[in-house]
């Protein structure tokens, strides 16, 4: 839960920098929350979650 939570702030501060810097017009910036909101609710959100999970422990056994 707490990677799940660390990566929803993190990306919703990525999108609110590309809406203040990069010229990200804030409609779709709403798109791109809309999607993520109804891509959570679809049948691949289990798989996408495994995924990202597996990411953050790969990352997480690097040694720097």
């Amino acid at each position: 839960m707490v990677v799940s939570f660390s990566a929803v702030v993190l990306l919703g501060v990525v999108v609110f920098l590309l809406v203040k810097k990069s010229g990200l017009k804030v409609g779709h910036g709403i798109v791109c929350i809309l999607f993520g909101f109804f891509l959570a609710g679809s049948s691949a959100a289990p798989n996408i979650r495994e995924g990202v999970q597996g990411a953050v422990d790969l990352i997480a056994k690097i040694d720097f």
